[in-house]
């Protein structure tokens, strides 16, 4: 997850500094009439569980890195209106007190973690290929890089890994192959804001682990909830 991390931010810096070098350049040419808007996406969100299990809590910061490419398609002679088509990535991590562990048989097991202070960490993590799509409403023309900007949407994700770590009275562990992480995840997105910096909100309608993840003969229906902040270049 680390390196996703890694590679996400240095890929964002280098969107970055070719995007401010071409706003440096004056350049007199004509408007262009077929120009397309907000490309490439960079985003960071605080990581929520919706639908906790009763006595299940978020512990810590729980982090999401989100970068990605949007094909930009203009629906109306405006350009103002689009439909945004993209593939990204996405690391994402949950610092909670729900214990997932493992017996010798191979066995999965979820309990809730009652005292804080008999461990140091318990978090699990995911990451995922992502494919957005969106509605775009935006202020924006040829000749003007400020702008007011509202894209709602859908988003598609497929789990590429994930990891569930535990550090504390019970020993140390890490688990990589738990199956009931849900595979397949979808949800609503919201981005909207001013210039460079654009608030950011997606909801999932899909639950993180299936039904097989209980807790007391009941399922573990939490689905994941992201606030942050999403910037765009193009």
């Amino acid at each position: 997850m680390r390196r996703i991390k890694d590679v996400m931010i240095i890929l964002f810096c280098a969107s970055s500094c070719l995007c401010f070098s071409q706003n440096e350049e004056v350049v007199e040419t004509e408007a262009d009439n077929k120009y397309k808007e907000d490309q490439f996406y960079f985003g960071v969100t605080y990581n929520l569980l919706g639908l906790r299990p009763e006595d299940v809590k978020q512990s810590g910061f729980s982090t999401g890195f989100h970068l990605g490419f949007i094909k930009d398609m203009p629906i109306n002679a405006a350009r103002n209106k689009a439909i945004g088509l993209g593939i990204g990535l996405s690391a994402n991590s949950y610092n909670q007190n729900l214990l997932i562990q493992k017996d010798d048989a191979g066995v999965v097991s979820y309990s809730v973690i009652e005292d804080s202070d008999t461990f140091t960490k318990n978090r699990f993590s995911s990451n995922f290929i992502e494919v957005p799509l969106e509605f775009r409403w935006r202020t924006s023309t040829a000749t003007s890089y400020d702008f007011w900007r509202i894209y709602a949407g859908f988003k598609f994700s497929y789990m590429l890994s994930h990891a569930a770590k535990y550090d504390g009275d019970l020993g140390s562990f890490k688990y990589t192959d738990i199956s009931d992480f849900n595979k397949f995840e979808y949800g609503l997105t919201l981005s909207a804001g001013y210039n460079t910096w654009n608030l950011h909100l997606y909801y999932a309608l899909s639950p993180v682990f299936s039904n097989d993840a209980q807790i007391d003969g009941s399922s573990i229906d939490m689905h994941a909830i992201k606030v942050g902040l999403m910037f765009y270049v193009l």
